[in-house]
């Protein structure tokens, strides 16, 4: 099995070009190079021009980079994407996703462009008719034509237009929060959780990095580099974990254990649906040791 880490995915602002530069050297596991929230009116052709070059410039290793473009309703988006297309990061972000139909437009327009098989297409799920869709917006993962990959929780402006409260613990948002995941695996996209505001509260950021990953989030995205090492180590699996997901494997590849659907280890009764979810854990875990040994000491 081979899955690629996801823990954390930092946004970086695509008209900070000395932000652009250092974000090779993060131990992020990804990085989201933002033209829409991060860069004012005047500033988005500057911004678009840079993170064009900086993908063109390379240099960001095993770091996955995708490309926020502005929604499409906006009047950038066209040349946003036209720009950073060519550029072939590993996707594009699409802001505002409210229904499927919006993922179908774009790739019409992706297709017609003759853009490279291997960027990809993420979406924000952000406003409150994506909430409603959720089931919709992720079955346009079974048209390969969207190339829908994965959602990103945009749950800044998701609070804005309901009004839900941002509270630690986030109960007025865990309905939205839980549907999306279910739909995320219903259609096998990855997810990401939202963004934690409060840079001055590391304890709350911690919580709510277990609390993502108890939900069953893939990682989550983060406005700063001083969060990358706690939601790693939030979104890594422990060593215990990653010795019981071994001993697991190896015990349901016994021999006589090869056609059981449950068979007891340490006293415990473990199906087999256990050790697919133990195969998934391995190999989370050998990816982020991989990653680890690449990086420069």
């Amino acid at each position: 099995m081979t899955v690629r880490p996801r823990r954390s995915v930092l946004y970086m602002p695509g008209s900070n070009a000395r932000a652009l530069e250092k974000a090779r050297e993060l131990p992020a596991d990804g990085l989201i190079l933002d033209l829409e929230d991060a860069v004012a009116p005047e500033a988005k052709g500057q911004a678009r021009q840079a993170i064009v070059k900086a993908l063109h410039g390379g240099g960001f290793g095993d770091h996955e980079v995708l490309v926020r473009i502005n929604s499409l309703d906006t009047r950038w988006w066209v040349d946003d994407l036209n720009a950073v297309a060519e550029a072939k990061p590993d996707a594009v972000l699409v802001p505002k996703i409210s229904h499927p139909g919006q993922l179908q437009d774009l790739a019409a327009r992706i297709v017609d462009m003759g853009t490279d098989p291997r960027v990809r297409v993420w979406a924000m799920m952000e406003t409150p008719l994506a909430m409603l869709n959720v089931g919709e917006i992720a079955a346009a993962a079974l048209d390969s034509e969207t190339r829908l990959s994965g959602f990103v929780m945009g749950t800044n402006d998701l609070a804005k237009d309901t009004r839900a409260k941002i509270v630690p613990g986030r109960a007025p948002m865990l309905p939205w929060l839980m549907s999306c995941v279910a739909a995320a695996r219903a259609y096998g996209l990855d997810i990401l959780d939202g963004v934690y505001n409060d840079l001055g509260n590391a304890d709350g950021f911690v919580a709510e990095c277990r609390q993502a990953c108890d939900l069953g989030f893939d990682g989550k995205t983060l406005i700063h580099p001083r969060q990358i090492e706690p939601c790693n180590a939030a979104f890594s699996p422990s060593a215990e974990e990653v010795a019981t997901a071994r001993k697991m494997i190896a015990a349901f590849e016994l021999p006589e254990n090869k056609d059981k659907g449950v068979i007891q280890i340490d006293g415990r009764m473990v199906e087999r649906l256990h050790a697919e979810m133990a195969r998934r854990t391995v190999a989370i875990a050998d990816a982020i040791e991989h990653a680890k040994q690449k990086q420069p000491a």
